[in-house]
């Protein structure tokens, strides 16, 4: 498998289990019963655990650029030192992202996500 591939293999594993500590947070504040239903008025979840629902939310919408540029750079039979260095760097750029988020770190986080952005042009301009 190409280090292309094991990277959007990892930001995908990163995606899949973002959400595990907000619904943790979710059943604490609710309870199990209004966590799994839908309650009239529900509590607030506590403020790092709704922005780390934003960031998840966030993960997956850039999720569908970056696996469709990094299948398509694949398909194509597209490697080179760039697209392997920006999918490692995207998948970092990915983690702290979520981590700044949730922690309320407003640079960092709008850094990480610029950084995100930055590698999916640098996969769109070696597919040009």
């Amino acid at each position: 498998m190409s280090s292309e591939l094991m990277s959007l293999v990892a930001v995908t594993a990163l995606t899949a289990f973002l959400w595990i500590p907000y619904i943790l947070n979710t059943i604490m504040v609710r309870g199990l019963l209004d966590a799994v239903g839908y309650p009239q008025d529900p509590k607030p979840l506590a403020p790092w655990a709704a922005r780390l629902k934003a960031a998840h939310y966030n993960a997956i919408e850039n999720l569908v650029v970056f696996a469709t540029l990094v299948l398509v750079a694949n398909a194509a039979g597209v490697s080179t030192a760039n697209t392997v260095l920006a999918c490692q760097v995207y998948f970092w750029a990915r983690v702290v992202h979520p981590a700044a988020y949730a922690f309320g770190i407003p640079w960092v986080r709008t850094l990480a996500f610029a950084v995100g952005f930055g590698c999916q042009l640098t996969l769109i301009i070696e597919l040009i």
